[in-house]
């Protein structure tokens, strides 16, 4: 069994440096928050399984080769002839500004299941269940039946004793912010680490202290990352901060799984809290350095890379 299993909609993406309007040349790839958590843990040299369904169609066939090729453990990614699979597109109508449309709903990845989820997950004999699962706020927002696995698998790994990290990842085009407290919030007595951006917690609690509320469950930490301000980590025992790593940014879209696949890297070794946040903004400096979701970001052997002095020549 996998060291991470996560599972949502991976979809198609096309990228293009100009309003999508004005046609031209565009980049094709894949894109999914999910996925892209799979790749870098895989790229950190964790074993890491995505769970997800895709259409019968070219695009599915894509995503299959594209996480095949990252080490990620596709075993269960399901092929339906029922649905299409999604793609979500990027342009850039001003500078510096990403706009982002999808085209997703009644797509395959809608369709995943409570049954199909729990089985990947405790369907092994003890000795092989994951060490962590992995769960964001995108995948309840897709579907019923999305919704229903979200809670299913979150509530089956805490009884088997997994720990299960959630990522807010709010998607105000998928859903109102109401009802994304009132899901989310039914998974808070499963859940060990909390991923948030400073202007997310109170999807989780209304309490004064969000931080002290969170903490007050079974959740031992809670993680909320600032862009440029850096990240914190939240537990019992206090508080550590960790600055943003001083990099020209190109493009931020990813940077916020490749923080996450980072931290859940350096849980996996059993760094202190420290390390797990400067692996953590490392990984994630490393996305915003290029184009893409996942395609700049880091090997084990590159971590270090960005402690050379700017403009560096490794010869």
């Amino acid at each position: 069994m996998p060291d991470v299993l996560t599972f949502g909609e991976a979809m198609v993406s096309l990228r293009s440096p100009r309003p999508l309007r004005l046609g031209g040349d565009v980049h094709l790839s894949v894109a999914g928050s999910e996925s892209n958590v799979a790749i870098g843990l895989a790229r950190l040299g964790h074993t890491a399984a995505w769970l997800g369904a895709v259409g019968n169609d070219e695009p599915g066939r894509l995503i299959q080769r594209t996480l095949r090729a990252e080490n990620v453990d596709t075993r269960h990614l399901r092929f339906t002839d029922d649905s299409f699979t999604g793609f979500i597109a990027f342009d850039q109508p001003a500078h510096d500004i990403t706009r982002v449309s999808y085209h997703r709903q009644g797509s395959a990845g809608s369709t995943l299941t409570a049954a199909e989820c729990v089985a990947a997950l405790i369907g092994a004999s003890p000795a092989d269940l994951p060490r962590i699962l992995h769960v964001t706020g995108i995948t309840p927002a897709l579907s019923e039946t999305a919704r229903a696995a979200t809670h299913a698998a979150v509530q089956a790994a805490s009884s088997a004793g997994i720990q299960v990290s959630l990522d807010i990842n709010y998607r105000a085009r998928l859903w109102p912010r109401t009802e994304a407290a009132a899901v989310l919030r039914e998974l808070l007595p499963h859940l060990t680490t909390i991923f948030a951006s400073d202007d997310e917690l109170d999807i989780l609690t209304d309490a004064p202290d969000p931080i002290v509320d969170l903490l007050t469950g079974t959740a031992t930490e809670v993680v909320i990352t600032a862009g440029s301000k850096g990240a914190w980590t939240h537990t019992t025992k206090g508080t550590t901060h960790q600055p943003a790593l001083q990099v020209s940014v190109v493009d931020s879209i990813g940077a916020g799984d490749a923080f996450v696949s980072g931290y859940l890297s350096a849980t996996l070794d059993n760094l202190p809290t420290e390390a797990r946040l400067t692996r953590a903004t490392t990984s994630g400096a490393f996305c915003v350095g290029a184009h893409g979701d996942w395609e700049s970001l880091p090997t084990r052997e590159d971590l270090t890379l960005l402690t050379h002095t700017h403009g560096t020549a490794l010869r």
